[in-house]
């Protein structure tokens, strides 16, 4: 029979609690009571850092990850830990070195913000809290499920397990697609509403929000 972990009640020091002794994780804050808690990077994981409707496209895409966090606009994609410090080298072999992306890794040093345990996506349209898109597992280890760059696609180990998470090199390639073709769409977008502006001026009229 599966272990039943308690659901933590909403106080702060619970939540701290609940990652500390469910999940094993490195955390900080949560007390005083009242203060937020957050989870360490660089310890037991990393997190790729990515704007949030490029998450939402490579959530679609990659059907399997690590666990994946929301918190306002951003999506964080856990990583194995070691991942952030390979991701400069990773973009310039999948040949996005040099070019501006809005893609960031938090490792040694960082923190991410700790989502509820037990809220869901809904959560977040009706406040400013993080929640998890993809959650962790407990009574699982972490280790096994995060995205890690491996040799010959082969994950030592876990091959079989049916919990393997894609190859590092994969997710940061659809990330960093992801990101460059929202920006795209983003400055075409800004340039029809520009063009559209100033047809309208040369025409002689003007939008009604500068007629009023």
């Amino acid at each position: 029979m599966a272990t039943a972990f308690p659901r933590p009640r909403r106080a702060t020091c619970d939540v701290r609690l609940w990652y500390e002794r469910v999940l094993g994780w490195p955390v900080t804050g949560g007390q005083p009571a009242g203060r937020p808690v957050d989870l360490l990077t660089g310890q037991r994981f990393d997190a790729l850092d990515v704007p949030a409707d490029a998450g939402a496209a490579v959530l679609r895409r990659l059907p399997r990850t690590g666990p994946v966090a929301l918190d306002g606009g951003r999506m964080r994609f856990l990583i194995a830990a070691g991942g952030a410090e390979q991701l400069p080298e990773l973009l310039d072999w999948l040949e996005w070195g040099g070019v501006a992306l809005d893609l960031i890794a938090l490792g040694p040093g960082d923190r991410m913000r700790a989502p509820r345990p037990g809220d869901s996506w809904e959560a977040a349209c009706t406040g400013p809290q993080p929640v998890w898109l993809r959650p962790p597992e407990p009574g699982c280890e972490i280790e096994p499920t995060l995205p890690v760059a491996t040799v010959g696609g082969a994950r030592r180990g876990h091959e079989d397990d049916g919990r393997r998470a894609p190859d590092l090199v994969r997710l940061v390639g659809a990330a960093a697609t992801q990101v460059h073709r929202a920006r795209l769409l983003n400055a075409s977008h800004a340039q029809a509403l520009a063009f559209s502006y100033a047809s309208r001026i040369s025409a002689g009229t003007r939008p009604r929000s500068l007629t009023l």
